[in-house]
């Protein structure tokens, strides 16, 4: 089997500079806060090595292995979520309910339940393509199973992860062929309960307001927003330097988490900016040719599902940080401190290895599959004459 190594070489390369950024941004708040500047970042090289070894098992991984997994994990997901609110091991943290900490491991059920429902949408998608475009079939299982996932996330309250999963789902029901008819039904049910989601609460509505306009409340709800800004300004074009940054001295909230882009926009400008971008951009585009080239609909649905998972959660954080979107909690994949969010990203990338050792090889064919292609299409030709009527077949040797 042979491996993407344009897939796995960005994702070691932002991994091992998201190690570096995490100590950085964190070591002024670890010193202060824990008295040991190291603290973050022990504990997302724990993350890396338990991540590592989840991507290469998984590479290693048959899909029909991946096939059986898809009820089970939803399951999982469900139970998982279900003990982050109405068990004693769920933990909150930040205003919200959205951990499960059982002893000394923590993580967050709703970084599970996406990869069960990408897994479900691809096994059951792939599996119905012969009656995809009727409605009960297509849209109303798929639906079923992202309202019960999102319904769980949506009271912790993870709104945010909500929104995630809504785009997923409506992504791989559009790439597994579901018509557009069908798709349209679901955007306009979510768009007015999303809006009432987002003013049901005055926090939700001043994230919303201060996105608007930050700096006429700079010091309050728009506080992160402006400082953010503000790192990215005085960046400039090639930045003040690993380890320089400003802003992370207690101005800027969560510097190595939900920020970190905006530290790493201080400290390494423009220049450093366009280089995470042009991996990321990498990514994306690996996972779609792998999806394309894969033979099987279930891995292909399921590299789609993967590589939009990580793009969109990118592009959240990104326009978060760059002030283009309301202030969510989503962390930047491979970059920011976050053990569950590293783990999860790097297992989702360990199968879309295995999907790419098992995709088309574009190359030419050999000799013998040269002949058998051949004997192939001239099968086909024959077949196809002997349907045309005699009386053209006739008239077409006539000089």
């Amino acid at each position: 089997m042979t491996y993407d190594p344009l897939l796995l070489l960005p994702v070691l390369l932002l991994v091992g500079f998201g190690l570096v950024m995490i100590y950085s941004a964190s070591s002024a708040l670890a010193l202060k806060s824990y008295s040991n500047d190291l603290y973050f970042l022990k504990k997302q090289l724990i993350a890396a090595a338990i991540g590592a070894v989840a991507m290469f098992s998984l590479s290693l991984m048959p899909l029909h292995w991946l096939r059986r997994f898809c009820y089970p994990a939803i399951a999982t997901a469900v139970v998982a979520l279900l003990a982050v609110k109405f068990s004693p091991w769920g933990h909150q943290a930040g205003g919200a309910m959205r951990w499960l900490r059982i002893g000394p491991l923590s993580f967050q059920p709703a970084e599970a339940a996406r990869l069960a429902l990408i897994l479900f949408m691809a096994y059951s998608l792939s599996k119905k393509q012969d009656c995809i475009d009727q409605f009960s079939i297509g849209v109303l299982p798929h639906a079923a199973v992202f309202g019960l996932l999102a319904g769980l996330i949506a009271i912790q309250p993870d709104f945010g992860s909500v929104v995630l999963l809504a785009v997923i789902t409506w992504i791989m029901m559009f790439a597994g062929g579901v018509p557009i008819r069908h798709l349209a039904l679901p955007m306009v049910v979510l768009a007015p309960l999303g809006y009432l989601y987002m003013i049901g609460a005055d926090y939700r509505l001043e994230r919303l307001t201060s996105f608007r306009n930050p700096w006429q409340d700079a010091s309050n709800s728009g506080y992160q927003i402006v400082h953010s800004l503000m790192a990215f300004g005085s960046g400039g074009i090639w930045g003040s330097g690993v380890g320089n940054s400003y802003q992370k001295l207690f101005y800027l909230p969560e510097p190595h988490t939900d920020f970190i882009f905006s530290v790493i926009g201080e400290e390494t400008g423009l220049m450093g900016v366009m280089a995470i971008l042009a991996l990321y951009l990498l990514i994306f585009w690996r996972g779609l040719l792998i999806a394309r080239q894969t033979p099987d609909a279930f891995g292909g649905m399921l590299a789609v599902g993967l590589t939009t998972s990580i793009i969109l959660q990118v592009c959240v954080n990104m326009g978060v940080a760059l002030g283009l979107l309301p202030t969510k909690g989503l962390t930047l994949p491979f970059l920011s401190y976050g053990g569950t969010s590293l783990v999860f990203s790097m297992a989702a990338i360990g199968v879309l290895l295995s999907i790419s050792a098992r995709r088309r090889p574009a190359v030419a064919l050999q000799p013998v599959q040269s002949r058998q292609a051949i004997g192939r299409i001239v099968k086909k030709r024959h077949q196809s004459q002997k349907k045309i009527p005699a009386a053209n077949r006739l008239r077409d040797k006539r000089p």
